[in-house]
């Protein structure tokens, strides 16, 4: 099914629309999309070179069988390996793939699989990104919880056993600014012993700052790698700015966060090339600062509020988990995430191979845990950012894990 991005709400007023639909259909409406503001940090990095280079000059169609067996002889992957096994030429190999995957994963990580979850306690967002659920043009119930509503969120969360947490807003620096979110995570911190956060990416200095406040990781999702497809999908607001966002996993590590994670959303360009992205970006990161914890993402796109009709499109769970193999092999020590985008049967699948953490008790939208969790409502909800496919509960994973002949851990740092 073709995605059909632009849909437009009743709510809005007819300046809105006017202004969206410019938006839309005249790029000279637009700003430069590789052009920083005023307020952007520019750093020192050839990552972001050597990354699309890579990249660009990709043909994956050049790959023969006779590349993927090499690859899969090979105890240390070059990135030549990476590219074969993300080819097509890869696809009758998938078992291959997997089962190499799968002791690969075992070596490193034993027959863990660590769990968390997510809690959104913001949903203002100042950009237009087209097929996202909280996109400014969208109509949805917004909501901002305040102090009281995070922490009684989190207890709520904690009381559950759950002991990691990622803390996510919509990308709105007036509605959810540093010290917002700092403070969000100050109260994280007394409840759990793991604290990332996936919201708007910002200079070292914000960045330091929430190390400061508890904060040990940062996911950021490049979305898509290819800048020309980037521009006619991030219309608005200062997630336009792709090189910007390119560099925010490197300024956090430069402000001295522990860790990062690095994921494209597959389905809004070539997955291959977004796949091998990611994949790099992670690779060099890593060599440049090889204290640091990595980590991949591998979303694909699900229906948001408004429009159903979005989809990952060509990329299937086969071609998804030729990728998360690809992954573990490409980068044996690396950390991956399979989210609830995807179904229960297929994580369950995937962390016995390639993955190494999923989420748990799993809500995309603003202050509705304590109904998710013990069954009451709550006056303060927001609408959620995208449909999830795995609604399972933090306890019945647990379970389910445990009877998949996995351990899963909670946490596995102390703090002395």
């Amino acid at each position: 099914m073709e995605n059909h991005f632009f849909i437009d709400s009743g709510e809005l007023s007819a300046e809105a629309l006017e202004r969206k639909h410019r938006l839309e259909t005249d790029p000279s409406s637009r700003t430069d999309h590789m052009a920083y503001l005023p307020d952007m940090e520019q750093i020192s990095s050839d990552i972001r070179e050597k990354v699309m280079k890579q990249v660009e000059s990709y043909d994956y169609n050049a790959y023969t069988a006779a590349d993927v067996h090499r690859a899969l002889q090979h105890d240390t992957l070059s990135v030549e390996d990476l590219k074969a096994l993300l080819s097509p030429a890869a696809a009758p190999f998938l078992e291959r793939m997997a089962e190499k995957a799968r002791l690969e994963t075992r070596k490193h990580f034993g027959n863990t699989v660590y769990l968390f979850t997510p809690l959104y306690i913001a949903n203002y967002c100042e950009n237009y990104c087209v097929y996202c659920g909280f996109n400014c043009y969208n109509h949805i119930r917004r909501m901002k919880l305040d102090m009281e509503q995070i922490e009684h969120e989190m207890k709520v969360i904690a009381d559950s056993g759950m002991e990691e947490i990622l803390l996510l807003t919509g990308e709105s620096r007036s509605k959810s600014d540093v010290k917002y979110i700092g403070e969000a995570c100050k109260l994280a911190r007394k409840y759990f012993r793991m604290v990332g956060i996936e919201v708007y990416p910002m200079n070292t200095d914000d960045y330091r700052y929430l190390h400061e406040c508890g904060v040990d990781y940062v996911t950021v999702f490049q979305e898509t790698y290819d800048t020309v497809k980037y521009e006619q999908l991030h219309l608005a607001g200062h997630k336009r700015v792709w090189p910007y966002r390119f560099d925010a996993q490197e300024r956090a590590l430069m402000g001295g966060m522990r860790g990062i994670a690095c994921s494209a959303l597959l389905g809004l360009s070539d997955f291959r090339r977004d796949a091998l992205a990611s994949a790099l970006h992670v690779y060099y990161l890593q060599r440049k600062y090889p204290h640091a914890e990595v980590s991949l993402s591998c979303p694909r796109l699900r229906p948001i509020i408004n429009n159903d009709t979005i989809n990952p499109q060509d990329v299937h769970e086969r071609e998804l988990c030729q990728i998360l193999c690809a992954y573990r092999l490409f980068l044996p020590f690396a950390g991956i995430t399979v989210s609830s985008r995807e179904s229960e049967s297929f994580r369950n699948g995937i962390v016995k191979i390639a993955a190494t953490k999923i989420s748990a008790g799993v809500s995309t939208g603003i202050g509705d845990h304590e109904s998710k969790y013990t069954g009451k409502e709550s006056d303060a909800e927001g609408d959620e950012q995208f449909e999830i496919n795995d609604s399972r509960s933090f306890a019945q994973m647990y379970k389910d894990m445990s009877d998949e002949g996995l351990q899963p851990v909670l946490n596995d740092y102390l703090y002395v």
